[in-house]
């Protein structure tokens, strides 16, 4: 297959997913602010993208369900594709350069696409709403009630990850080399 038709390809799945993950949770009445499940495919888009198609995930899919669902809803709609803009390619770029560490790449990323949401934050509540920045309210929230949905993050993404590498590997491999009946 060729490559850029498997990248849309793949780029369009994980979209899909992180618009339906979060309605999953809200269904669920699980809260989206405690889990971050719309996170979750933009990260791992990066581990499986290049780093333009990553960002194109971290972009796409907080707007595409904000325009769908309202969710998020305004300003955080605004920040938050920021942020998941920096997850995506933070998070593609330090995998290639940290010889495909998913932890370190995936916690840097995190704590990069984290400060990119405060100086987002700060730049709306200061200058577009005219509103006091908070600084502890907005680590609270990032830390403390993310805090559920960051352990996930780092429990299931690094292993998600390898098995989807390894598999696609296999694959490229048997295609590579297919195997004939005799019979």
């Amino acid at each position: 297959m060729n490559p850029k038709v498997k990248f849309l390809t793949l780029t369009a799945l994980l979209i899909a997913v992180g618009v339906l993950l979060p309605m999953v949770f809200h269904i669920l009445s699980f809260g989206g602010p405690m889990f971050l499940p719309m996170h979750i495919p933009v990260l791992v888009a990066g581990f499986l993208l290049p780093w333009q198609f990553a960002a194109l995930v971290g972009i796409t899919t907080p707007l595409l369900s904000f325009f769908l669902t309202g969710m998020p809803p305004v300003p955080t709609v605004f920040t938050m594709t920021a942020e998941l803009f920096t997850y995506g390619i933070t998070t593609s770029l330090l995998y290639r350069n940290f010889k495909k560490n998913t932890y370190v790449s995936m916690i840097s990323a995190m704590l990069i696409g984290r400060l990119v949401s405060i100086l987002a934050n700060w730049i709306l509540f200061n200058f577009v709403l005219g509103l006091p920045f908070k600084l502890t309210a907005f680590l609270y929230s990032m830390f403390v009630i993310g805090l559920p949905g960051i352990v996930i993050q780092i429990l299931t993404i690094p292993p998600l990850v390898t098995l989807l590498v390894h598999r696609q590997a296999n694959v490229h491999e048997r295609s590579r080399n297919p195997v004939t009946l005799k019979g």
